[in-house]
Order: structure tokens, then C-alpha cells, then sequence
């Protein structure tokens, strides 16, 4: 018999019978082999990693993370306390037999490759979605960028701190329906084939003009016809995307079908809560003067509520007055300990019902909203009818 034939790859041990047995040995290639590394994913992954549908992402300076389509995956080396055998698939290398490891009565031996360490396991994670909110927000599209249309200069200059898909994709640890998620939570919008946030300023002008029109044209806003609302907003010097944009910002679409202008509803809590926002940009306000100027700019076929501006504003009492500060939700990091630190920066005591608001949104896989509060705060109750109150472990 050849020697070779009597060199089997790893097909034989996989199906080895019972009662059976294979001798194992060193491949003459043995060694450290720092190319081969085992990946331990759960069954469900197999299609995405047999079929190419994942990702490595991540910096220089920041560790990978495996992304499929839907969701995003540390990585993560363990160590065994076993010495797991790689034993190549017949045909993989040039099987040459160790002579010094087997005498001449073997007469079938599956030969060693490398000796693993350890293995990488998949752990999935929460995407990290506070970059894609740094990078969008140093150069938030705004009423210079309409006007330097003009100069092209001016415009290739700042094209440098813009970012299409690619980009995003590049710099953002996330998956891409987890990365769509995240520009429609910031209300970014594509202009120009860069993705861009849009300056408050330029979107409270955008939406008072759209106000005034519905006055001037006598529009319903449950009812606000797409081509008219963009069209009057172009002519009034509004990009069309823009226009559109605001639509999809403070409206909801109730009708629209192929060939057919969409329809839009105004929704009453984004726009009411959009005139809170700027109301409170220049500091606190009392209670009154904050619901009487709330009131006052907010349209008259609107009903405003306090209601909604749960984790927009907190209210603190000082003396017999109570005054209505900004502080939203939105501004608040993605990562749980660096939104709990900020949260006990501002107040060393929650109510849940004040609290709640600010944590509803965090999204920790394999933790609950109960696990974080176990894990972040110190709940204390001093009677059982008394409402729980949070700080910081």
C-alpha cells in the first residue's frame, strides 16, 4: 500500500464508525499556522456566513465587529482548556507522512495541522450608533449650504466633512438595517447622494412657511397634498428635497398610491414638541410664561398637552415657582453607562416616572429595561405605596 493512501483527511474522523478508531498524528506541515482560526457562530448565522451576506467592521483603533444584515456582533477570542486538533480536509495540503511519528504496522492516520488555542465567539452587541451622530453633526446642512449652491467652490471645500452610504458603512459599527434605523432616529436625509442632518433653525423655517401657506391656501393639515406643499415651498426658495423632507419630519402619510401625489398629516405632538424645543433653546422659563409662549406658537387647530414632552424638558421647583428646562432625550448617549452617567450628572434622585422617559430607548441585547436598572441604580422605596426612586450605583 502507498503511503500516501494511508494519509486520510479530516472527512474520515467526522465519519468514523463506532467501535472504531483512526490513529492521529503530526502533519509534517505542523505548526503555529496564525492564518487558521476557529469561529464558533450559533446555527442560525450559518446561511449568512455560508452565503457571504457578513461584514467586518471597525477603525484602526477600534476592535471588529461581525455584521450581518440585521444585526451587529462582537468578537471575542476564548481560550480552551482542551487542545482542540485541526485536521485538514483531504486534497487541502500536500499530505507528506511524518516518519518519525508512526511505525509500519498503522495503517491509517489522520494527520494534526495545528493545535488551537482557542476560538472566536460571536456575542451580539448594540450597534454603535453615537459615531454616526458625531459625524452627521459636524456639518449639519443649514441655509448657508442652499445659498453656496452658487459657489462651487465653497461647496467641493465642504463636500470633505460629508458622508454618502459608503462612508457610513466604513466608519459605523453597524449592521446596515440597524445603520437605516439609525439616520431615520436622526431624521437624516440624502442630498446630494451625503447623508445630512438638517439645522433646527432651517427646519423652523421650513415648517413655519409651511404653516403659513396652509393658512394662505386655506390646506387642511390631516390632509396636505405633496406636489402642492413642495411646490409652494420651492417657489418660496425651499430645495424640494427639503420640502419633502419637512413632510417627512412633522407629517405622517395617510394616502398614496403609484401616479397619484401623496397625502399628509401634520403630526400635532412632533410639531408641538418642535416649538417647545425652540422656545426653551434660550434657557429655562417659568411654567406659566413657558405654556402661555407654548400655546401662543403652536397652530390654532393644534391642542398642545404637557404630556408631550416626556423626555424633551424636566420641570425643578425653586421656591413656590416652577420652571421648565430642555433637556432631551435625544442629546443623551446610546451606550447605557454613558447615558446613566449624564443622567445622575443632572440629578442625583429619579423618580421612575421622570426617569423613564430617558431609558426607554436603550436597546441592550439579552437585557431588559428591569437588567439595566439593576445593573446602573440603587432603587429605594421607604414605603410600599411610596413611589421608587433611582440613583446611581
Amino acid at each position: 500500500m502507498e503511503k500516501s493512501s494511508r494519509i486520510k483527511g479530516a472527512e474520515s474522523v467526522l465519519n468514523l464508525e463506532p467501535n472504531s478508531s483512526i490513529a492521529i498524528g503530526y502533519h509534517a506541515l505542523f505548526g503555529s499556522h496564525d492564518d487558521l482560526v476557529l469561529l464558533e457562530i450559533d446555527e442560525k448565522l450559518l446561511p449568512d456566513i455560508l452565503h457571504e451576506r457578513v461584514a467586518l467592521r471597525g477603525q484602526l483603533d477600534e476592535d471588529s465587529v461581525l455584521c450581518t444584515q440585521s444585526k451587529t456582533y462582537a468578537i471575542k477570542f476564548v481560550g480552551n482548556s482542551n487542545s482542540p486538533f485541526l485536521i485538514p480536509p483531504s486534497g487541502q495540503f500536500a499530505l507528506c507522512e511524518n516518519s518519525q511519528d508512526f511505525d509500519g504496522e498503522i495503517n491509517d492516520f489522520a494527520p494534526v495541522i495545528k493545535v488551537a488555542p482557542g476560538n472566536m465567539e460571536l456575542v451580539e452587541v448594540a450597534p454603535k450608533l453615537d459615531r454616526l451622530k458625531l459625524l452627521l453633526s459636524e456639518n449639519p446642512y443649514s441655509y448657508e449650504d442652499v445659498l453656496e449652491m452658487d459657489f462651487m467652490e465653497d461647496v467641493e471645500k465642504n463636500k470633505a466633512r460629508l458622508y454618502n452610504w459608503d462612508d457610513l458603512v466604513e466608519r459605523v459599527q453597524a449592521s446596515d438595517e440597524e445603520l437605516r434605523n439609525g439616520l431615520c432616529a436622526l431624521s437624516a436625509v440624502e442630498i446630494d447622494g451625503f447623508w445630512r442632518i438638517v439645522d433646527e433653525k432651517y427646519m423652523d423655517m421650513i415648517l413655519r412657511m409651511l404653516l403659513h401657506n396652509s393658512v394662505l391656501n386655506d390646506w387642511s393639515l390631516d390632509a396636505l397634498n405633496e406636489d402642492d406643499v413642495v411646490s409652494v415651498l420651492v417657489s418660496d426658495g425651499f430645495p424640494d428635497k427639503l420640502a419633502c423632507h419637512c413632510l417627512h419630519v412633522y407629517g405622517s402619510k395617510v394616502d398614496g398610491d403609484a401616479g397619484r401625489s401623496c397625502v399628509w398629516r401634520l403630526d400635532e405632538s412632533r410639531v408641538c414638541v418642535h416649538f417647545a424645543r425652540q422656545i426653551l433653546s434660550t434657557g429655562k422659563k417659568k411654567m406659566e410664561t413657558f405654556m402661555a409662549e407654548w400655546l401662543q406658537r403652536i397652530p390654532g387647530r393644534m391642542q398642545a398637552s404637557f404630556n408631550m414632552l416626556e423626555g424633551e424638558v424636566l420641570t425643578e421647583k425653586l421656591g413656590v415657582e416652577t420652571w421648565v428646562y430642555s433637556f432631551s432625550v435625544s442629546s443623551l448617549p446610546l451606550t447605557p453607562a454613558e447615558r446613566f452617567n449624564m443622567l445622575f450628572r443632572e440629578r442625583s434622585k429619579w423618580e421612575w416616572k421622570d426617569l423613564q422617559p430617558y431609558i426607554r430607548d436603550l436597546q441592550v441585547p439579552g437585557l431588559s429595561s428591569e437588567g439595566l436598572l439593576l445593573k446602573y441604580t440603587r432603587r429605594t422605596q421607604p414605603t410600599l405605596d411610596a413611589e421608587p426612586v433611582f440613583s446611581s450605583r
